[in-house]
């Protein structure tokens, strides 16, 4: 079936009377496009490889929605400039023009998943999405199956891939571990799979704690039987959680995160590892290298090793 995409300019202070004036005309599922800068608060709540670099905010705004091609499409743009123009009385809309272009539908949310397909991290660690069958495979290869849902982590990034060799390299049998911002709780999984005693995953999403559950599971680890658990929680902000999860308790902690949570994450987590464990972080932005590498020597760890891929960077450091 084809819609009817329809992109509507105006302003962000009037983005939510808008919105709300859509909707009384049965228009749901509209989609906002500005430049107004994230908060502090916003970036604790984002699970992104990195921050978006947006342009200067000018005060537009864009809001696009679409329309079943067979309805009145002019009909339902006079209405919608009627309620532009008694909003105007109120607040600012801009220029109030309008874009129409046709589309397919699609089913959005899963239409990456062809993009995503078996891949190898190295000569022995393949990812494989759950959707996929696997066809090209050794007998000694490590398998992890991943469905990463809506949380970040299919293996794939830079990021994913530096976490993952570096853990393979310093990662001990019968190590403890603790991922921190677990995602799709691929690297967890990996931990097992190379022969971690315990794992543990925290996620401040707890979306994301149900995808890497799920990822555990089928993945053939069963929780209660495995040592792997998966729990919700803000360890960089909640002194009682860092706590719960164990004072000096891990051998390793991997953190694949952002250079602006890693930073502060460096402050606390010595707390929750033994002497000379391994703190493994990555997503880190070249241009943010240096800041984290400040942060870790600010907080008495020992970098042993910086590994770089494309734009990214990953340090090994020792408490």
């Amino acid at each position: 079936m084809k819609w009817m995409k329809i992109t509507l300019d105006t302003t962000t202070e009037a983005i939510d009377l808008v919105s709300d004036m859509l909707n009384d005309l049965g228009i749901e599922g509209i989609e906002i496009s500005d430049n107004v800068q994230i908060t502090e608060e916003e970036k604790k709540q984002l699970f992104i490889d990195f921050l978006p670099e947006l342009e200067e905010d000018d005060g537009t705004a864009r809001v696009t929605f679409y329309l079943d091609p067979e309805d009145s499409i002019d009909a339902t743009l006079d209405k919608i400039k009627v309620g532009l123009n008694e909003l105007s009385d109120f607040v600012s809309v801009g220029s109030g023009t309008f874009t129409v272009s046709e589309t397919e539908d699609k089913d959005w949310i899963n239409n990456w998943k062809e993009f995503f397909k078996p891949f190898r991290i190295d000569d022995t660690i393949v990812i494989k999405p759950t959707w996929e069958e696997l066809t090209d495979f050794n007998d000694n290869d490590l398998i992890i199956e991943i469905d990463p849902g809506t949380s970040f982590g299919t293996g794939a990034h830079e990021t994913t891939k530096l976490c993952i060799l570096n853990m393979k390299k310093y990662m001990k049998p019968d190590s403890i571990v603790l991922d921190a911002g677990s995602g799709s709780g691929i690297l967890s999984i990996l931990a097992k799979k190379l022969g971690a005693k315990e794992v543990l995953g925290i996620d401040i999403d707890p979306n994301a704690t149900g995808s890497a559950l799920e990822n555990a599971e089928v993945n053939h680890l069963l929780i209660a039987d495995s040592n792997l658990t998966f729990v919700t929680g803000n360890m960089i902000e909640d002194g009682g959680i860092r706590k719960q999860l164990g004072i000096e308790k891990y051998d390793m902690v991997v953190a694949n995160i952002l250079a602006d949570v890693i930073i502060p994450l460096s402050d606390v987590i010595a707390e929750n590892m033994k002497p000379d464990g391994i703190f493994i972080s990555s997503g880190i932005i070249n241009t943010k290298e240096e800041a984290v590498k400040s942060a870790l020597l600010k907080n008495h760890f020992e970098i042993m090793e910086v590994t770089r891929m494309g734009d990214w960077v990953s340090f090994v450091a020792k408490k």
